[in-house]
């Protein structure tokens, strides 16, 4: 009885050391992944279900993680969970046009400039919208979860070359997306 005892104290410790490490290396990142989530599912309780599953996933694997960056490591698993969870496991385009907390309001201007900052957010996420998802992908990795482009290839699992041209076509769609919605 008092091998088992010893066993079961033993394994409580190595449990209690991995769910210490992984609140240290992973979990401050879960502001960034549900970023990510948000993005790419394009709704908040699709989101809420994709960085669910990917903490679970991370979690169950954290074994298999072995230094290196958390950041990119959960944010590619939060991007295999998004298209896993897709029927056809292929990006489509959103069919929710909701984007209420995507930007957070700054109460420090006053009304006018309030104003203009919300018309451009939403011409913003209008165009962010239109992108195809591999650009929008990289385009939010970069310029919104900060990522470099050697993390974004690790992420999307392509070379840096690619990311590269992935983020310029973006940029540039997205200019021309912003564009048409000043000429209207």
């Amino acid at each position: 009885m008092a091998g088992c005892l010893g066993l079961y104290c033993r394994e409580s410790a190595l449990l209690q050391n991995r769910m210490s490490r992984f609140e240290q290396l992973v979990m401050p990142h879960l502001k960034v992944a549900w970023h990510l989530a948000r993005w790419l599912a394009r709704n908040d309780h699709d989101a809420e279900d994709v960085v669910q599953e990917a903490f679970l996933r991370a979690f169950r694997y954290f074994d298999g993680f072995h230094g290196g960056n958390a950041r990119a490591w959960l944010l590619t698993i939060v991007r295999n969970a998004y298209y896993d969870s897709l029927p056809s496991g292929l990006p489509t385009e959103p069919l929710d046009e909701d984007d209420h907390g995507m930007a957070l309001a700054d109460w420090s201007a006053n009304p006018e400039q309030l104003a203009q900052r919300s018309d451009d957010c939403l011409q913003v996420n209008t165009a962010l919208r239109r992108l195809p998802p591999v650009y929008r992908e990289v385009l939010v990795l970069r310029e919104i979860a900060e990522c470099s482009y050697r993390d974004i290839a690790d992420i999307s699992g392509v070379p840096v070359g690619t990311v590269m041209s992935r983020l310029s076509r973006a940029r540039a769609m997205l200019l021309h997306y912003l564009a048409e919605s000043e000429e209207k």
